[in-house]
């Protein structure tokens, strides 16, 4: 008789985890998940685990969704895929015609990709490209912020500051210029952010194709917070220089903020808008860059080296926009967004023990999104918080000592206190 060997070790043997030294899981085993279901997970033990963190931020309306789970059952009888070239079909043209109706129109092309590095690989070839095209060969470099993640492919690690990401690749990366991170958490870093990007800006806007960051909130940077008054000054700003504004909205988009796109806090539109992550709520690989009619408008015409030349086998896969459609449904069905702001009182509640813990630091908020430092030291935090909060049934992964919620959109109050009670006895676990 065969020997019956568990998931957990198999997969260990056979699928190089990511963002995870392997070694490691010969103490900390992965955990096997059987099934999802709401803001759970559940594992091969029958242990269950509440996604306080949307599995990396892409679960919208939680897992195995009854609607989206339909809409996908439907399509795989009608269409599963069809090459985009010289192709289209229902799933994705009424995806990008509703997306862009949630830009007021004014992004109204729209570019599909697989994955959140994927959109900003897109965003950043088509404005060079665009600059190309006009003859200004010579706009070709970019200003992104301090800490500001964008993905991992080459080019978005170009845009991308954490070192932990970048050092083993250096020698494959062409930079862009940093500017600092307009963090809330330290007093006028908004405005020397702002000084920063004028001085760049103005002795360098001739080679300057565009800015990129993440509108509100750098996400895996520790949750760091910035106003909407800061992010309609950079707009200003790339409007008087002449400088493309690239949103990345991977993380942020879709309702996380507050509002459907985390740009609109702010009364501006940028020229690109990178989505990916909760596109889909979670159910299959899709991205997308939005742009304006002027940018679509330099690349039409004869040549072929004219036009926008970034391609993969699966672009504008037919299942992963239905999924996508089902989400828009979603929000337009609930109201998601309403029905969170008139929550929020009762939320704050909720979550106010935990800012008044001893050792909690910079208590933030933003829509849907939850964050606070811990003041405390403790060798290798990270993974011993982790650890920790699956043993209280949370699913938590902290960003340095910052530890962030953000949850489906739709996890209840109830699901809510158990999350901040678990969070409160994992700090007292680990002696905080």
């Amino acid at each position: 008789m065969s020997k019956i060997i568990p998931l957990a070790e198999r997969s260990a043997a056979a699928v190089w985890h990511p963002c995870t030294q392997m070694s490691q899981l010969e103490r900390s085993p992965v955990r096997a998940i059987r099934s999802a279901q709401g803001s759970w997970l559940h594992d091969e033990d029958g242990r269950r685990y509440l996604d306080a963190i949307s599995s990396w931020w892409v679960n919208l309306f939680g897992h195995c969704h009854p609607a989206i789970v339909a809409a996908l059952k439907a399509q795989l009888d009608q269409l599963d895929h069809v090459m985009l070239a010289g192709f289209t079909h229902e799933p994705v043209v009424q995806l990008s015609e509703r997306l862009s109706v949630r830009t007021g129109g004014a992004l109204g092309h729209c570019f599909y990709g697989s994955d959140g590095a994927s959109a900003t690989e897109m965003a950043l070839k088509m404005s060079a490209h665009y600059w190309r095209n006009r003859g200004q060969l010579q706009k070709n470099t970019f200003v992104s912020l301090a800490q500001g993640y964008h993905g991992e492919t080459l080019g978005a690690l170009g845009v991308t500051d954490i070192p932990l990401f970048r050092t083993a690749y250096a020698s494959l990366i062409r930079g862009s210029t940093v500017i600092p991170s307009p963090d809330s958490r330290t007093p006028d870093s908004e405005a020397i952010s702002l000084q920063a990007l004028e001085h760049h800006l103005e002795a360098h806007h001739r080679t300057v194709a565009a800015v990129i960051l993440e509108p509100l909130v750098q996400a895996a940077a520790g949750m760091v917070f910035h106003s909407p008054e800061y992010l309609r000054a950079v707009a200003g700003a790339c409007q008087r220089f002449d400088v493309h504004l690239i949103c990345d909205e991977i993380a942020v988009g879709f309702g996380r903020t507050g509002s459907f796109f985390a740009y609109q806090q702010a009364d501006i539109t940028p020229d690109f808008l990178c989505l990916s992550k909760g596109i889909t709520g979670g159910f299959l690989p899709l991205s997308a860059v939005l742009t304006r009619d002027q940018i679509y408008q330099e690349f039409y015409g004869e040549g072929v080296d004219r036009a926008f030349l970034h391609s993969h086998s699966y672009t504008g896969n037919a299942l992963a926009c239905r999924a996508a459609l089902a989400v828009q449904d979603l929000f337009d069905q609930s109201d998601i967004l309403a029905w969170n702001r008139a929550r929020h009182v009762d939320l704050m509640r909720i979550s106010q023990p935990l800012f008044e813990h001893p050792r909690v630091r910079q208590g933030r908020v933003r829509g849907m999104i939850w964050a606070f430092d811990v003041e405390f030291t403790l060798p290798d935090f990270p993974r011993r918080f982790h650890e920790a909060a699956l043993a209280a049934e949370l699913l938590l992964r902290p960003i340095g000592n910052t530890v962030y919620f953000m949850p489906p959109l739709n996890v209840s109050e109830d699901e809510f206190s158990f999350l901040v009670a678990g969070t409160l006895t994992v700090l007292e676990a680990l002696g905080i």
